[in-house]
């Protein structure tokens, strides 16, 4: 399983760092870097193997972090006497953050360099994960999460540009799918381990016990990363980076595939950080371990969301989202239903259908976009974690008045909203084919 958001968007660098992109009726193309002036790490080196073992750890590490008190809303809930709409604010204010950083670390790398930035910010993010021991509060607590958001962003913003710059091209789709497994594995296993330690200790000693494990997947980045040897350093350019969102954000066909990404991350993350506080209390009773455990589902998405970008390229992609959407209604219905199994199954049916959905609206970013596709994605970028940030926090009000039932009718909301916006987008007509020289 990936975080699909950023998969778009590092995929899109990856295609732009080739030499060409070309998604359907629109083209970009720029000249590549000269290989005559070009050092490129090659397959089946010591440095080859060891980039992609410090991007691996450096991935893990990254999202291990990003999520790791998702499974522990509920502890957090217990003991600062605080609702579940607070809670989740340990999340949701460092999606936001991290979400904002993004637009800025990437341009931020292009003067100061792409290996400093990364190693500062995996130990920076590790450390303030083993200092969550010491937390005297929940307001200590939320400052930390947007640190970490802050200084998070530095990997998942920089890794492909490094990838690109200093892998040999026709390796990039090695090293790329290898940073990728270690995003998927560290969203999940950040999520279990945290929810495992606290039912054997508390929610302090989990954080920690993750950030000590951070600061040794830090430092194996830090001594394993091949130094930039294709880096040359370029002046700030924030005007020019505006003047290409701006234009981006004009585009009614992009903001409604934003808006999507926007609300299907909103009602994923508002089940996910809600399903814990409903599991734990009777008639249920779960520990928070095995209400971790439930987690594990994430793995259906490592089918759906190429199975389903596969019938999105045969049958078009309205209809498919349009079938993803009825999943996800369908599995969050099923979660209404008291026995466990159903309820789990639910779950799993739901998390096929997001990141089917999800598949399918971040590659329509890049069908759209007909400049700076890699600027488009990051965007999209943007909308997907705000969407995580105010989705998941919403959700928590609609727990407090009305239960379980009032988060899923938050969900069909937004899914409803969903679905007007993917017919809307699917009845713009496309932007004119543009072929830009970079």
């Amino acid at each position: 399983m990936f975080d699909s958001a950023l998969e778009l968007y590092n995929y899109e660098c990856l295609q732009i760092l080739k030499g060409v992109t070309r998604c359907g009726k629109y083209s970009m193309e720029y000249e590549p870097w000269s290989d005559s002036t070009m050092s490129y790490i090659q397959q089946g080196t010591p440095a080859f193997r060891k980039a992609n073992v410090a991007l691996f750890a450096g991935g893990l590490n990254t999202f291990a972090i990003l999520y790791s008190t998702q499974p522990i809303m509920p502890e957090l809930s217990r003991e600062f006497h605080i609702s579940p709409t607070a809670a989740s604010l340990s999340l949701s204010v460092t999606t936001f953050a991290l979400a904002v950083s993004m637009l800025l670390v990437g341009s931020l790398s292009e003067v100061w360099g792409r290996k400093p930035i990364m190693t500062f910010s995996l130990f920076a993010a590790s450390v303030l994960s083993v200092l969550t021991v010491f937390i005297p509060d929940f307001h200590f607590l939320l400052g930390v999460r947007i640190l970490q958001g802050i200084v998070l962003a530095g990997l998942p913003a920089i890794a492909m540009a490094y990838l690109g710059e200093e892998i040999e091209p026709t390796h990039l789709g090695v090293a790329m799918g290898l940073y990728i497994s270690g995003n998927s594995i560290g969203g999940m296993s950040g999520r279990l381990i945290t929810g495992m330690l606290a039912d054997l200790f508390n929610w302090r000693v989990a954080l920690s016990v993750i950030g000590v494990l951070s600061i040794i997947a830090s430092f194996l980045f830090w001594f394993s990363l091949p130094p930039s040897k294709n880096f040359h350093p370029r002046s700030l350019e924030i005007g020019k980076l505006i003047k290409s969102m701006i234009s981006h954000l004009k585009d009614p066909g992009l903001l409604c595939l934003y808006g999507i990404g926007f609300f299907l991350m909103g009602s994923f993350v508002a089940l996910y950080n809600y399903i814990g506080y409903l599991l734990i209390a009777p008639p249920y009773s779960l520990s928070q371990t095995l209400v971790g455990w439930i987690f594990i589902v994430y793995i259906v998405g490592t089918f759906s969301s190429t199975w389903m970008g596969r019938m999105a390229d045969k049958y078009g992609r309205p209809k498919v989202l349009g079938v993803t959407l009825l999943i996800m209604f369908i599995g969050a219905c099923m979660t209404l239903n008291i026995n466990l199994l159903l309820k789990i199954i639910g779950i799993a049916v739901f998390t096929f259908g997001f990141f089917g959905g999800h598949s399918i609206a971040s590659s329509w970013v890049g069908r759209r976009s007909t400049h700076d596709k890699a600027q488009a994605s990051s965007l999209y970028l943007f909308f997907y974690y705000v969407g995580s940030s105010i989705g998941g926090t919403a959700g928590g009000m609609f727990w407090t008045s009305y239960g379980w039932d009032g988060v899923v009718s938050m969900i069909v909301c937004f899914l409803m909203i969903t679905l007007i916006l993917s017919i809307r987008v699917s009845s713009i007509t496309h932007l004119p084919q543009q072929n830009i020289k970079i």
